[in-house]
């Protein structure tokens, strides 16, 4: 009996490719990625701003001790939809590239840089057999001297720069909500008010947005810096949403 990509199936192994140009383990890998919590992107001229849900999905987690919003550098964070394991090890990863970065040329990374840094990666398990594609999309958003950035790479390697950009089970209607009401000149505030309203968007009905089932990083131009929001500030900018 012959044996071949035909009769052993094209999806597996990572390196064949179907007769329609297709790498189904890529493919299956945007499949976990749609299947992750929804995580939304925002800039502006003024800021840049990460909004992720915190899903309970067992009466018994503590979601105020999950963490999906991540700190690479002072300038710099992101969030991923995915398998988390695999989004850990991307986030690591990109802490040692700033890390390094900083100890080299004793500046801050480029965002630009940092996001092909982890996009190489991704792509380098794309071509190889015994591995399998990262089952991760990530937002990574942060400042170039102070200019606001905001940038996704998919499981393929690919990676762009976005206005706006949703990832996970709620990423359809969110990209709907956004492109509807994204506006370049927000404030930083307006900027995290969009970001809530899609991810509320998102929300069927019945569910209710709290503090504790959102995580928000904010990267605003006038202090050069990204950092998370605490649980007092999320529930100020909640209430605003009425």
């Amino acid at each position: 009996m012959a044996f071949g990509p035909a009769a052993m199936g094209y999806d597996r192994a990572i390196t064949i490719f179907s007769p329609d140009g297709s790498l189904y383990q890529v493919d299956y890998a945007f499949e976990a990625v749609k299947k992750g919590w929804t995580t939304i992107g925002v800039k502006s001229k003024e800021a840049v701003v990460i909004v992720v849900e915190k899903r309970k999905v067992t009466p018994l987690l503590d979601v105020d001790d999950i963490e999906k919003v991540f700190l690479i550098d002072e300038h710099v964070g992101c969030s991923f939809a995915g398998l988390a394991s695999d989004g850990r090890i991307l986030v690591d990863y990109a802490r040692n590239v700033a890390l390094q970065h900083r100890l080299v040329y004793d500046e801050p990374v480029n965002i630009e840089y940092l996001t092909k840094s982890i996009s190489d990666l991704k792509q380098a398990y794309t071509q190889h057999g015994g591995v399998r594609p990262f089952g991760v999309a990530m937002i990574i958003a942060g400042l170039n001297r102070g200019e606001p950035k905001l940038l996704m790479t998919e499981p393929s390697g690919q990676f762009m720069p976005y206005y706006a950009v949703g990832i996970g089970s709620g990423s359809y209607p969110a990209t709907e909500f956004l492109e509807k009401n994204y506006k370049e000149n927000m404030s930083t505030e307006e900027t995290v008010m969009t970001g809530l309203r899609a991810l509320n968007y998102t929300f069927k009905g019945g569910e209710k947005l709290t503090p504790s089932l959102v995580d928000i990083g904010v990267g605003s131009k006038d202090t050069n810096q990204f950092r998370k929001l605490t649980q007092e500030e999320k529930e100020d900018y909640i209430k605003k949403l009425g």
